[in-house]
């Protein structure tokens, strides 16, 4: 058999590189799934009402200076601040002893709000006249770190809890050993902080169960292309808490289902596979995934199987950096090798090897507005020659480079309310990248299907350098199983990809119901287009569905 290699690069490029996204598209979605946030928002009492700083106490001192004496008084100086409130300062007024109440009440409220819920503000016997006045902090620190009774062995608390015997205790590292211990679907904990040995100390009681640790899942969706198989079905195997270090491990399975009315080459398959563990605020995670396909193409005199095989492996590295009663901010780093290979029969197309590696660094940003949920995530991709990366075939006609620079941001919306007796659900979402180089498709923004603007079947797809996408969701709740929802969704690419597109924006609907009953997940719906180019494909009504089982 002998064939050109520029033909080879070209003949089927369009198609495949379209099956490579929905793919790496399917992937994305898998693991927002398997891998979900984890949010614990532990409630304290309301604090006191410091009130306002009494005019004309007698006895009175003039206070000039406020200043915190004790164990670790130098680690809490910025609880002072709350002294001198707006049009009510403490600093330069003559305070009795109603007046010094309202400001160690303020000071107090101040450490409660940073978590400091065991620390103590105290006021000693002194001298004023000096015009100092000095309040005693009395660190409420933590004395024995203990499961309770009868807990499995299989309980361990060393890598979940951000602190030990000693440490000042902080309402903020006890939701974030509990986020740790929750991050496993069959582990739950709850914790208690009970008087410890010592004056001073609370010991930090943990209550912790876990259901059986393994847990298979089956789903079926038409997720396909026309061209390889819409039907696929896949198995997910999960094990939680495997090395009894709260760690997550699941291996996902699923390939066409051969159910379609084509030729029995044609099909894709695919596995990822996951392991992550926490460390107090770290968190480490290695995911790796390989995806192939195949398809018979037309020859001359004879059909030819052209079949590919792309892998790809992260590691990847994140710290939260800061949290408190309705914000979390998170930074992470990673870093990627990609790898593909075709094949036409069981000759690979040596032009079209990929080898690519590089890094990508994020900052998340999750809060809490009352029953509002907002995220925010922006990063920056870049390939190096690194892990033994070679040039991409399209850099020789400067249509794609191995080495991208690639900036994505992402933000959600989530909002639930209530409309007369009805619980609503509204959730926005909208995505951007903008990159600095030419890029293959597989690193190009892609629009149009289910997992971008819905209303389109996804067989054909925009994609360029630069790209939006806006999604918007309404759903209304049916009962304790189900959502009845409606969605309109828009999205925009640009930069030098755009230029052999038949134009750069769509826009599509879709109405559906999803939910679940015991181990069943549904998701059915119907969409269709709103705005496309001339000459862009749609199939007027689109429909899809999705089941799961898990046992």
């Amino acid at each position: 058999m002998v064939f050109s290699p520029s033909k080879a690069f070209a003949a089927p490029a369009t198609g495949l590189d379209e099956q490579t996204i929905r793919q790496l598209q399917q992937e994305r979605a898998l693991r927002a799934q398997q891998e979900p946030p984890t949010d614990v928002q532990l409630k304290v009492k309301p604090t006191a009402d410091a009130g306002r700083i009494p005019d004309h106490e007698t006895p009175c001192f003039v206070i000039r200076q406020i200043d915190l004496v004790g164990d670790s008084a130098k680690s809490f100086s910025w609880a002072l601040s709350a002294a001198n409130a707006d049009q009510d300062p403490a600093i330069g007024r003559c305070l009795g002893a109603k007046g010094i109440g309202v400001v160690m009440q303020r000071i107090q409220n101040a450490l409660i709000a940073r978590g400091y819920i065991t620390t103590r503000v105290l006021a000693g016997a002194q001298n004023l006249r000096s015009g100092i006045l000095h309040l005693t902090l009395v660190p409420g620190r933590v004395g024995r770190v203990r499961f309770a009774e009868g807990t499995s062995p299989r309980a361990h608390a060393w890598n979940a809890l951000p602190l030990e015997s000693g440490d000042v205790l902080n309402l903020r590292d006890i939701e974030q050993g509990l986020e740790n211990f929750k991050r496993v679907p069959t582990a739950d904990a709850d914790m208690q902080i009970v008087p410890g040995a010592k004056p001073g100390e609370s010991d930090v009681l943990i209550h912790w169960r876990q259901s059986y640790p393994l847990r298979l899942s089956l789903f079926v969706d038409d997720a396909g292309s026309k061209e390889t198989g819409r039907y696929q079905g896949g198995a997910i195997l999960s094990y939680d808490n495997w090395l009894t270090l709260n760690d997550l491990f699941y291996l996902s399975v699923n390939r066409s289902l051969g159910l379609d009315r084509i030729p029995s080459e044609h099909g894709t398959s695919a596995y990822t596979i996951h392991y992550s563990v926490p460390f107090g605020y770290w968190g480490l995670g290695v995911t790796s995934s390989e995806s192939q396909y195949r398809q018979s193409i037309a020859g001359a005199n004879q059909s030819y199987v052209y079949r590919g095989k792309n892998h790809n492996q992260e590691l990847k590295l994140s710290r939260l950096m800061y949290r408190d009663a309705v914000r979390k901010l998170t930074l992470s780093a990673s870093t990627y090798l990609t790898t593909a290979h075709n094949y036409i029969d069981d000759t690979e197309i040596v032009v079209q090897r990929r080898r690519m590696a590089g890094f990508k660094a994020a900052v998340a940003y999750r809060q809490f507005i009352g029953r509002a949920t907002l995220d925010f995530e922006a990063a920056y991709r870049w390939g190096t020659g690194a892990r033994g990366a070679i040039p991409a075939p399209e850099s020789a006609f400067g249509e794609g480079t191995a080495k991208p620079r690639i900036e994505t941001a992402a933000l959600a919306l989530n909002v639930p309310f209530e409309w007369g007796a009805e619980q609503l659900r509204y959730r926005t979402e909208m995505q951007a990248q903008w990159s600095q180089t030419v890029l293959i498709p597989q690193d190009r923004f892609a629009i149009g299907g289910r997992y971008t603007v819905r209303g389109f079947s996804g067989e054909s797809l925009l994609s360029a350098e630069h790209g939006l996408l806006i999604r918007n969701d309404l759903g209304l709740v049916l009962g304790p199983y189900g959502e009845l929802y409606i969605g309109v969704d828009y999205g925009q690419v640009s930069g030098p990809s755009a230029r052999w597109l038949p134009g750069k924006r769509l826009a599509g609907g879709v109405l559906g119901v999803r939910g679940g009953f015991k181990g069943l997940s549904y998701d059915v719906f119907a969409g269709h287009a709103i705005a496309k180019p001339a000459g862009f494909p749609a199939d007027g009504m689109v429909a899809g569905f999705r089941l799961g089982w898990t046992f």
